[in-house]
């Protein structure tokens, strides 16, 4: 008997923070698949590196959380869903492919919702790690993302981005911060 008759399916992003798209894919692989790994990456400072189709992915102020702070927020996420009994989190150094089954087995179908050359780029380096990969389509102009929400830490726009779910555990997190 296998743990996951229908698979295992994964979708990997930085998460800084979770937000209303990444639960609409981690819910579109779900409905494929009986368990999903959450592969977080950049999952500490020296896995960042330049990538020439993102810019930003690499700075401090595009990764303002810890690995464990993302933790944090991601399990609260899956559970204001309903998903944390089917889900997996773990971290995933997208700057060391051979290491990649030791956290994601090569079993499991990766979803990558792409909005640009970076999402096509990593869904590559994806297939070329031996990892099936479904592309999903992103249109540019729909697309939320987590920058925004960061910029509003600053005036306290960003609850309204947020998941419900996460806000509390947002709130601690940014409340700690000098």
């Amino acid at each position: 008997m296998t743990l996951c008759p229908r698979g295992l399916a994964a979708v990997t992003g930085r998460f800084q923070p979770v937000h209303h798209q990444h639960l609409e894919l981690f819910a579109l692989a779900l409905a494929e698949h009986d368990h999903l790994v959450v592969a977080v990456t950049n999952p500490d400072s020296g896995a960042r590196h330049e990538a020439t189709t993102s810019t930003h992915r690499h700075t401090d102020a595009a990764n303002p959380f810890t690995y464990f702070e993302r933790l944090r927020l991601l399990r609260a996420a899956l559970d204001g869903a309903g998903l944390a009994d089917r889900a997996s989190v773990v971290p995933f150094d997208l700057t060391r492919p051979q290491l990649w089954p030791e956290y994601v087995p090569l079993g499991a179908r990766h979803f990558v919702r792409a909005f640009s050359a970076w999402e096509e780029d990593k869904a590559g380096r994806l297939a070329d790690g031996g990892y099936a990969v479904t592309v999903v389509d992103g249109d540019p102009a729909t697309k939320l993302d987590a920058a925004a929400i960061r910029d509003g830490f600053a005036d306290g726009t960003w609850e309204a981005m947020a998941l419900p779910s996460t806000v509390p555990v947002l709130r601690e997190l940014l409340g700690a911060r000098p």
